[in-house]
């Protein structure tokens, strides 16, 4: 169900012919509960597409009634043309819906520098038969109309006492963090008050969507959304609440890094005994984009001086001759020197664990990265083509 799974929204996916394949493209999502709350965070690339310039400004109130989605062009660099059609485009979607154009958030993904008449028509005739295709039922094709290089529609449910968060996410490259990571958009029948969904947004995406680190490369069009609207009537326990939308934030996320381009591992690198928490995220973003790093892992290799190399270009603290590696469960590195052979680690499944402990202090981070593949730079080398 997606982002209908919670009482009281509708959505809808549609074909507009933004794609040539003829696939959804456009997607609609409407909160239609008792209150409209809603909160977002957005990329910190300095090059922001128009979609985001539009949707910062109408956050600021706390307050969105719909979202408005479109694949198949990210309205960047388009000049005030592109300016004037994402606001195009939240003005027919309030005509249709009889909100407020300041209400509707505008999100793009697809080519950046591309965008022209044609592509404006296409937007808002997707926005209207969107606006028509409106339902509870419209979840799933509304995932599906987001997708670009995506090979499967991201979506993820958490249900609690009495009140549900649901969320569609899409990207399958330029994942890496800037607040935010690719499109996603979630929903909530909880009650909650602006502040509090913007405090849980944070929190949440702070740990999940921004510690995404696939490719190192930061998008112009980043963006997760919020909306929720009231209609369970239950008011949840602050923490209750960001531990779930936490959860569901993990997933999606754990979603997105599993559908990278090209990619044939998933590395999910630890970090142990760093003196911040800071320090950790610092130490394991280092070796998520460590080219020399992902290529061995792509070729099976336990090069695990490839890591240590990475770590010693941070600033946290550390001695790079008391620092353990274990790669999936083989500890290869101890005290920065040799342990087990690495004949003895198994990199041949998908799912590829990493942790390092710097034995400085007790806090932790996670990273999620892939692999570097030949198909990743094929894939990249022909997008626009």
């Amino acid at each position: 169900m997606s982002v209908t799974a919670p009482q009281g929204f509708e959505a809808a996916g549609v074909a507009a012919g933004l794609k040539s394949t003829g696939k959804p493209d456009v997607a609609v999502v409407v909160n239609r509960g008792p209150r409209k709350v809603g909160a977002a965070v957005f990329t910190s690339n300095r090059a922001k597409a128009n979609p985001i310039l539009w949707s910062q400004e109408v956050v600021k109130d706390g307050t969105v009634e719909a979202v408005v989605l479109n694949s198949g062009g990210a309205n960047c660099f388009t000049g005030s043309f592109g300016f004037q059609t994402s606001h195009l485009t939240a003005e027919k979607a309030a005509e249709l819906l009889g909100i407020s154009a300041g209400d509707v958030v505008v999100c793009s993904t697809g080519l950046i520098g591309t965008g022209d008449e044609t592509f404006r028509r296409h937007v808002l005739d997707g926005v209207e038969a969107g606006v028509r295709a409106l339902s509870v039922d419209g979840g799933p094709s509304a995932a599906e109309a987001i997708m670009t290089t995506d090979t499967v529609a991201k979506t993820a449910v958490v249900s609690r006492d009495g009140w549900t968060i649901g969320g569609m996410a899409k990207g399958a490259g330029m994942l890496a963090p800037g607040l935010a990571t690719m499109l996603v958009v979630i929903t909530t029948d909880a009650d909650l008050d602006a502040d509090e969904a913007d405090a849980a947004l944070r929190r949440a995406t702070g740990t999940t969507f921004d510690r995404l680190d696939s490719d190192g490369c930061m998008s112009t069009n980043d963006q997760v959304t919020l909306l929720a609207n009231g209609a369970s009537g239950i008011r949840p326990d602050p923490e209750a609440f960001a531990a779930a939308l936490a959860q569901l934030s993990g997933e999606l996320a754990k979603k997105l890094q599993q559908d990278a381009e090209g990619a044939s591992h998933d590395i999910t690198i630890e970090v142990r005994g760093a003196a911040s928490e800071d320090e950790a995220v610092e130490v394991g973003r280092s070796v998520a984009r460590n080219n020399l790093f992902k290529a061995a892992i792509f070729g099976n290799d336990p090069n695990w001086g490839r890591v240590l190399a990475a770590i010693g270009t941070t600033s946290a603290q550390f001695d790079p001759y008391d620092v353990d590696v274990w790669m999936n469960g083989v500890r290869v590195c101890s005290a920065g020197g040799p342990d087990r052979p690495r004949e003895d680690v198994d990199l041949s499944p998908r799912a590829t664990d990493l942790v390092i402990d710097l034995k400085v202090g007790t806090a932790t981070a996670t990273i999620l990265t892939n692999d570097l593949t030949h198909d990743y730079v094929h894939e990249n080398s022909a997008y626009s083509s």
